[in-house]
């Protein structure tokens, strides 16, 4: 099957964009589908995912993996009224023999669900609707022995969820969404957290956590939405609470994409699993709960715990380890997710796939995968398709004068789709370089690599790690587009990565020696290469716009996210944008976004000098780089790069 590819792009704005007026100009009795006699709310915000439901009622379901507003502009004919998820950060938990962390609160008011709370009342005043997605919570650090951190609330106006319990090392469990599991590291039994905490909802958003084994150094299971966090014994850690099921953004079939999979009905649209709790004595850890949580790492050689799943609220999974020998990392907590969804029409119609999220919008029919899943043909024989492929990026460079990380690489063209069912692969985000107090610094991670249809994309390349005092700070990772080399006043100058042909842009390089300690090089983007260091960290080089097929009105995103892409210096819907780099001096500013002018495209920004200040974290399925590490503190690191996202189109 082959494809033609392309990073070049229309950018004519289209007006039409509602899958009612489609169906109404597009249908005829007769021809397969009824005329729809009314209307449904006008909205925008987020992803877009209309869809069928027995018996032909058609809703849009408005899907959030990174903050936004969700607004309502008309109120159609239907009940103004809409259906909810929303889901806060799992926690993150400790290390080795600890108890895995809690997931994130879920509250949801789907009609026929057992957690379901309240009709949803909607209105044109005031119409806008914020959605807040929490971010997972962080691991405990190695050394030191931290606790994992609780993960952060989600909420869509009003409605509010909080973050999964993490755990600690030879303590209980903490409170939260769901309680995190205690932790008997050191042979004392704890308890589990509590949950549905701090705020009491009735349904409960959570469950408790397990409590320790007694007498041994096992942890207990995270509690989950759907059941409590199983009790670690003298030999097993306990396995992580089941989540829940809410089949609200589409069919529930494993081609959704959305929520965790649940292998055994072989579904998707699973939610806030708690993690497994670890052992640190004998074999036997804990699984993850469906629902995003992850496992405790295998024990024996200091494995890592199982972060939970993106957008899904999963609990972390523990280490594990082998007494006297090996310590090892918790995993992360997955992040949050909020969907809307309503009633837009009446009537029966199917597209010619299955896969992502579906929407219409200008005579074509939309799939949109923000994770990795299956993208089906179902018509009778091959299907031309526009594609967009964005891979995952880089994470920025660590320790005062990191380089941006680079962004995902991006390729658009068509191609002829089969009939077998095809895997769509979206690369996750790089991690930024940890903060490291000793002068050496630590580089971030590259981008994930993403896929469609025979098109490889090349994730991101990390960012550069920086230093001060000694000539030690590194060039910036190859990739998509190349990340950003790191700054020393030393040695050097370390240049930025390579890029791959036709996906993206190379890296800047870091300041040179002698140049006031400066910053480091603005990473590159698909649109423009980054900009190199100097007294203060490079920018990063410019994203690029979607081409307008991709362009639906109902997805445009907000200044903070939310929509597909991000604004950009000639409207909206830009896609990787390269990190900007950090710098130490004094004002020592760090590299902005791509152009210098914001976060273009939603990549990450640069860590100030002095006063020190944070890299930021490219928005989540931008595919954009994170910003490099600035400053002397050394709690500071790199930040993370953003996950990409596939795109497929074909005439409706």
């Amino acid at each position: 099957m082959g494809a033609k590819s392309s990073r070049n792009t229309t950018q004519n704005n289209r007006s039409d964009g509602h899958l009612l007026e489609y169906f109404r100009n597009t249908f005829v009795r007769g021809g397969g589908a009824a005329v729809p006699v009314a209307q449904g709310l006008t909205a925008t915000g987020g992803v877009i995912s209309d869809y069928n439901t027995p018996p032909g009622a058609i809703y849009r379901a408005h899907i959030f993996t990174s903050s936004g507003t969700f607004a309502v502009s008309a109120l159609g004919d239907y009940p103004a009224t809409v259906e909810y998820l929303v889901v806060a950060g799992g926690g993150g938990a400790a290390m080795s023999g600890a108890g895995g962390a809690g997931a994130g609160g879920l509250r949801t008011n789907l009609t026929g669900h057992p957690l379901a709370g309240s009709s949803f009342p909607v209105s044109t005043s005031p119409g806008s609707y914020s959605v807040t997605i929490g971010a997972g919570g962080a691991a405990g650090a190695i050394p030191g022995y931290n606790a994992g951190a609780n993960g952060g609330p989600s909420s869509f106006g009003p409605i509010s969820t909080d973050g999964g319990g993490g755990s600690g090392y030879n303590t209980a469990g903490s409170n939260g969404g769901s309680g995190g599991g205690g932790s008997s590291r050191l042979s004392t039994n704890r308890s589990g957290g509590t949950g549905n905490q701090p705020t009491p909802y009735s349904p409960a958003q959570g469950t408790n956590g397990g409590a320790s084994g007694s007498g041994s150094s096992t942890g207990g299971g995270g509690g989950g939405a759907g059941g409590v966090g199983v009790d670690g014994t003298p030999s097993s850690g306990g396995n992580g609470g089941p989540g829940v099921q809410v089949a609200i953004a589409g069919p529930a079939a494993s081609t959704t994409g959305v929520g965790a999979l649940n292998p055994g009905p072989g579904q998707y649209q699973w939610f806030a699993g708690g993690g497994g709790g670890g052992n640190h004595t004998a074999p036997t850890v804990g699984s993850g709960g469906v629902g995003g949580g992850g496992s405790a790492g295998a024990y024996g050689t200091s494995n890592s715990g199982i972060p939970g799943t993106y957008a899904t609220g999963g609990g972390g999974g523990a280490g594990s380890g082998q007494s006297g020998l090996y310590d090892a990392l918790g995993g992360n907590g997955g992040s949050g997710i909020v969907v809307v969804r309503y009633q837009i029409a009446q009537l029966t119609a199917t597209a010619k796939a299955t896969g992502g999220a579906i929407s219409y919008y200008g005579g074509k029919t939309i799939h949109t995968f923000t994770s990795t899943g299956t993208f089906a043909n179902t018509s009778p024989g091959p299907l031309s398709v526009e594609y967009v492929v964005v891979a995952g990026g880089g994470g920025g460079g660590g320790k005062n004068t990191g380089g941006g990380g680079g962004a995902g690489g991006y390729l658009t063209g068509t191609t002829t789709c089969p009939t077998s069912p095809v895997t769509i692969t979206v690369g996750a985000g790089g991690v930024g370089g940890p903060s490291n107090p000793s002068s050496s610094g630590t580089q971030g991670t590259s981008g994930g690599l993403s896929g469609a249809l025979s098109v490889p994309v090349t994730g991101g390349g990390y960012g550069g790690k920086g230093v001060t005092a000694t000539p030690n700070a590194a060039p910036g990772g190859p990739g998509g587009s190349g990340g950003g080399g790191g700054g020393d006043d030393t040695g050097g100058p370390y240049p930025g990565g390579p890029a791959v042909p036709g996906q993206g842009n190379v890296g800047g390089a870091g300041a040179a020696p002698g140049a006031n300690a400066g910053g480091g090089g603005g990473a590159g983007g698909a649109g423009q290469a980054g900009q190199p260091g100097t007294p203060r960290g490079g920018h990063g080089g410019l994203g690029i716009q979607l081409p307008a097929t991709f362009q639906n009105p109902v997805s445009a995103p907000s200044p903070t996210g939310g929509g597909l892409g991000m604004p950009g210096p000639s409207g909206s819907y830009w896609v990787a944008g390269g990190g900007g780099a950090g710098a130490n001096t004094n004002p020592g500013l760090g590299g902005s976004g791509p152009g210098g002018g914001g976060p273009y495209a939603g990549a990450g920004s640069g860590g100030a000098g002095n006063p020190a200040s944070q890299a930021t974290a490219a928005i989540q399925n931008t595919g954009s780089g994170g910003g490099g590490c600035g400053g002397y503190e050394p709690t500071f690191g790199g930040a993370n790069g953003g996950s990409g996202i596939v795109l497929i189109a074909y005439p409706s």
